[in-house]
């Protein structure tokens, strides 16, 4: 593969580029690490201010040590940190990296790293002996373990004499903070010197986190005591006293000087040596910081889904912090510099659902996090430096001015901004809602309008070729239409329109007027030109009947058609011709490769071929587009404000790769249904209705941008999900929808020694489908800490997995598949032997890890399985693209389901510990290891996998069960393909028919149920799920356990 310089923000394609190229970029040898700079690819990846992180993320050798590998012909040297911050004002997209930067720092405690590669771990591999583990692992060079003094090493200094003065009680640190500029290691360094008190644990009282509940907007709203007493800040001189979000003081604040960070947490870690066990009256670590042996604790799934993590904020900030669901970091806390970012080995992130599906309520309405406060005003406060919009997390300086949370600012507070419209009161900005909602939305004056408002406009591109007729999707589609056409969002000026297209594009003419649909048929598909411009694009309240003719006729119209050409191409190009003026929706359906016309592709993949042994693990063909036509065809439709949808419905081939760039260049999404045929796949057609119903009626918002901001210090490097990066830190969204996720790879430009808290604000600028411009503002706040034991304990293992996967997608294109999986592999040891070396003050045997990321490696080896990355013989290729589109625009509540699917047993549900929710009881039955230790040929198992559903029944599985909820009277008597259970008015079946519509609810796709038995062909499809046991692909959760522990004792 090529490895030119990323001349464009959004991949490769010459003069698409977005905006020019600020500097020249050299290029980088295959093996860098996923932290290096991007090259063109699959995915969006955008630098943007500053340089990219030099440690946490992916590895980029395949050697475990923790330390970088010594110099050698064509290696540059690792670098040497250094305190001085890269200056703000670099914007190149790729500025130089440091001599010998690799994609990771070294983090200190191992032996040097031997020259060469680490390869993946082989399933043939034989483990180490079970013995290798129970005894203590071989201490790195230099290490001398705990002692109650350090040793003086040359160039480390000699400890100050305020050493012997013990840390605050309330420490959880294994061992007293080490002295000024001590790092405890005789390897190099990779992070300057500490200032004293660096290392040092913050001091302060501990402030409990509070609930993740929003407040309630009353009259009585009182602002948070801890930011107004000493509960927050040990005895602070009343002058130091921040207000943020609620109150202002009476002094003026000294913004100079600010209180020391906040303790996070108040207990220390147990396992203390015996000289240091009297400076602590406490000896149980915070249960994130508990410290596991993976290979000892087998069971680690929590009975129920996993928490994210709650940052250790004030009770009242963190009432008032956005909901998980919408804004969530990979780390919880936030490292005070890149250096210390650096040695956790833990990539800093964002995960973004901007647009999920919310329940509008006025601002004099209770506001919880379901809900989305709206307000309406002339006058929109933001800060007049970095245009932040105004938000619980400022501070207000005094009744008339306001200081900005991400560049510090002072503001004026607008005369109107002092009337509360909740409480009907005036002179207490701080009680405004736009001040105790962290997630609100404005509907915008007309000075963020370009333009007068678009209608919604709805355009619909149906192949129509001999083999799209015979898969009969056809009729499905028309027959949803007909049913959900009242329902499409938008208003009296709502416009709709249909093309379809074989080897000649044909259009419809639905003129108010006419009696019946007139057909208009282009056959010159080189010279695209469009008929009549102005009758193919109608209102849909004024042609509605003519609407219904048409989709009620269509079906047949082409039911003995036997052209099998398809000119995909031309069909986009008309029809980004009809929409380019106003903008609007393409829903494209597509049932085979293009075979003529501009755009036109050959096969890459025959369908009976299957990769050989040999060739499958690294050499994965076709993850780049054949042609760039569709990714610049979707950049001029982004320029237009025209998202494009794809739906593709195909046994065959259709190069996915290829078509793809249609949608994640013009902010659209992918669906994709494998062997769709109405009749033979009816699961598929149950699929594909419920998707296309939930499609044509969700909310959407037109010609939208994104932006994010965050906290002066910090910089966005690189976007994963599908958009046009339109400048440094604005995302093009032609459509927005509320199944969209985003991804945001984050650094730390500048030390953030003298800050307290940090925020990230989203705004998302969209036109409703009513035609009013609204504003949509999220913001989050996280806490700044200056020890590693900080980092780790609130780091959010599920975001931490999601990002690595975005990370993952990007190298399998941009190198190859085979260093995306090592990759991964490195991440997983490079975290915990950072977790060993530097966070545990005592050494002991097995394989380490804090309660917070005990199941690291469980969903690293996920990853390794999963269709996007596993090297089975006999993957489509089409099929693991579109699981790589998934992993890059998934939310994450959805995407950790496909990563890691859940198992119960649903044989014996009862209703202890159910859920009652609207009248209904919901079992709620416990999750299990996915091994096929856990099946039993006499039980029934619910397999969940977000897109799909297996009910496993096991051969000696109870009568009664068979009876009671199959309806059968013998295992033998149940079918081999079976999609639906039938409605019988039994307990047992009310339980598990309850269960799976609550799966099905919480998720804006439709999973198929598949009822399955030993000899059914979908049971091998069951079994690739059961993370735990060896497979083709990857070894077992225990032997990959072993490797880690193999690697990071080296």
């Amino acid at each position: 593969m090529s490895s030119s310089g990323f001349a464009s923000q959004n991949g490769a394609g010459g003069s698409y580029t977005n905006g020019p190229s600020q500097n020249p970029v050299g290029v980088y040898p295959s093996a860098q690490g996923l932290m290096a700079p991007p090259l063109p690819g699959y995915m969006n990846s955008l630098p943007t201010k500053g340089p990219p992180p030099t440690g946490p993320g992916f590895s980029s050798r395949n050697q475990p040590s923790p330390v970088a590998p010594p110099a050698s012909p064509g290696l540059r040297a690792p670098p040497q940190a250094s305190s001085t911050p890269p200056p703000i004002s670099s914007y190149s997209q790729h500025p130089p990296q440091p001599s010998g930067w690799s994609g990771v720092t070294s983090a200190p405690l191992a032996p040097p790293a031997a020259p060469g590669l680490r390869a993946p771990p082989q399933a043939s591999a034989t483990p180490p002996p079970i013995s290798s583990y129970s005894q203590h692992p071989p201490p790195p060079s230099g290490w001398s373990g705990v002692t109650s003094a350090p040793p003086t090493a040359p160039g480390l200094g000699a400890p100050p004499q305020a050493s012997a003065t013990p840390p605050p009680i309330n420490s959880y640190s294994q061992h007293p903070p080490p002295p000024s500029g001590w790092s405890g290691v005789t390897s190099a360094p990779v992070a300057p010197p500490a200032a004293p008190g660096l290392r040092a644990p913050p001091v302060g009282n501990h402030v409990s986190g509070g609930t993740s509940t929003p407040p309630v907007f009353q009259n009585t709203m009182q602002p948070p005591a801890a930011l107004q007493h000493a509960a927050l800040y040990p005895a602070p001189p009343p002058q130091m006293t921040r207000p943020m979000g609620s109150s202002y003081p009476s002094l003026q604040p000294a913004y100079h000087s600010p209180p020391a960070p906040p303790q996070l947490h108040p207990q220390p870690v147990s396992q203390l040596s015996p000289s240091l066990a009297a400076l602590s009256l406490q000896s149980q670590p915070p249960e994130a910081l508990r410290v596991v042996n993976l290979l000892q604790e087998r069971r680690l799934l929590p009975p129920g889904p996993v928490t994210p993590p709650t940052p250790c904020l004030p009770q009242d900030l963190q009432k008032l912090n956005c909901c998980p669901e919408v804004f969530r970091c990979t780390l919880t806390s936030i490292p005070q510099t890149q250096a210390l970012l650096n040695k956790a080995k833990l990539p800093l992130g964002l995960l973004l659902h901007p647009f999920k599906d919310l329940s509008e309520e006025p601002i004099t309405a209770l506001a919880l996090h379901s809900q989305l406060p709206v307000v309406t005003s002339s006058n929109i406060v933001r800060c007049r430096s970095c245009r932040t919009y105004i938000n619980p997390f400022v501070t207000f300086v005094d009744a008339r001015r306001w200081k900005c949370n991400l560049c510090h600012r002072v503001n004026d507070v607008p005369e109107e901004f002092m009337y509360n419209p909740v409480s009907r009161s005036y002179g207490a900005p701080h009680k405004r809602p736009e001040v105790q909602n962290a997630t609100i939305e404005f509907i915008a004056p007309s000075e963020y309008m370009l333009r007068p408002p678009q209608p919604a406009v709805y355009l619909f591109v149906l192949d129509v070729s001999h083999n799209a007729v015979e898969t009969g999707y056809l009729e499905v589609v028309c027959q949803s239409l007909l049913d959900n056409l009242d329902s499409l969002p938008g208003d009296t000026r709502t416009k709709i329109g249909f093309i379809t297209f074989d080897s000649t594009i044909h259009f419809y003419n639905l003129q108010e007027g006419l009696s019946q649909p007139q057909m208009l048929i282009v056959s010159d598909i080189d010279d695209v030109f469009i008929p009549t411009p102005d009758s193919l694009l109608v209102n849909l309240s004024e042609c509605k009947e003519l609407v219904q003719d048409l989709l009620a006729s269509l079906p047949q119209m082409f039911s003995r058609t036997m052209e099998t050409q398809s000119g995909l191409g031309p069909a986009l190009q008309a029809a980004f011709k009809l929409l380019s003026p106003t903008g609007g929706r393409m829903s494209v359906f597509q049932t085979q490769l293009p075979t003529v016309g501009i755009g036109a592709l050959r096969p890459r993949e025959e369908p009976s071929q299957k990769p050989s042994q040999k060739a499958a693990p690294k050499e994965v063909q076709h993850l780049n587009p054949a042609t760039d036509f569709y990714k610049k065809l979707a950049l001029d439709c982004s320029g237009h404000h025209v998202a494009v949808d794809l739906f593709l419905l195909s046994a065959q081939y259709c190069d996915l790769s290829s078509l793809g760039c249609i949608s994640r260049y013009s902010a659209g999404s992918v669906y994709y249904y494998p062997s769709y045929h109405k009749q033979h796949s009816p699961a598929q057609t149950e699929r594909f209705q419920k998707d296309l119903k939930r499609y044509l009626t969700r909310k959407i918002g037109f010609e939208a941008v994104m932006r994010i901001r965050c906290t002066k210090g910090l910089s966005i490097h690189t976007f994963h999900g599908n958009f046009f990066v339109r400048s440094t830190d604005l995302l093009s969204l032609a459509n927005v929808n509320p199944d969209a996720g985003f991804a945001v790879q984050m650094s730390i430009e500048e030390n953030l020694l003298d800050l307290q808290m940090v925020s990230f604000q989203a705004a998302l600028l969209y036109t409703s489908s009513k035609g009013e411009r609204r504003i949509r503002v999220h913001t989050l706040c996280l806490p700044v800490v200056n020890s590693l034991t900080d980092i780790f304990a609130g780091a959010d293992v599920q975001a931490i997995t999601a990002l690595l996967a975005s990370m993952a997608v990007d190298r399998c294109v941009s190198a190859s598949l085979g260093d995306a999986r090592d990759a991964l592999i490195n991440a997983a040891i490079d975290t915990l032997a950072s977790y060993r070396a530097s966070v545990l003050s005592i050494q002991q045997p097995g394989l380490l890890a804090p309660a917070c990321l005990r199941l690291f490696p469980l969903y690293i080896l996920a990853l390794l399985k999963h269709k996007a990355f596993r090297t089975s013989a006999g993957s489509r290729l089409d099929e693991r693209l579109f699981c790589m589109c998934q992993l890059k625009s998934q939310p994450l509540l959805y995407l950790m389901l496909m990563i890691h699917p859940s198992l119960y047993r649903v044989d014996d549900l009862s209703d202890e510990g159910a859920l009652n929710i609207s009248e209904r009881t919901i079992p709620q039955p416990r999750a299990l290891q996915l091994s096929v230790e856990q099946l039993s040929r006499d039980g029934a198992f619910l397999m969940d996998c977000g897109t799909v559903l297996y009910l496993w029944v096991g051969r000696s599985c109870s009568p009664v069960f068979l009876t009671q909820v199959l309806g059968v009277e013998s295992y033998t008597a149940l079918p081999l393909l079976m999609n639906q259970l039938p409605e019988l008015d039994t307990a047992e079946s009310s339980r598990l028919r309850a269960l799976i519509d609550w799966l099905r609810e919480r998720r804006p796709f439709h999973p198929v149920l598949h009822v399955i038995r030993d000899e059914s062909p979908l049971k091998a499809e069951l079994l690739q799920n059961l993370i735990e046991d060896l497979s083709e692909s990857a070894l077992s959760y225990y032997e990959f356990l072993l490797h880690l522990q193999q690697q990071i004792c080296k």
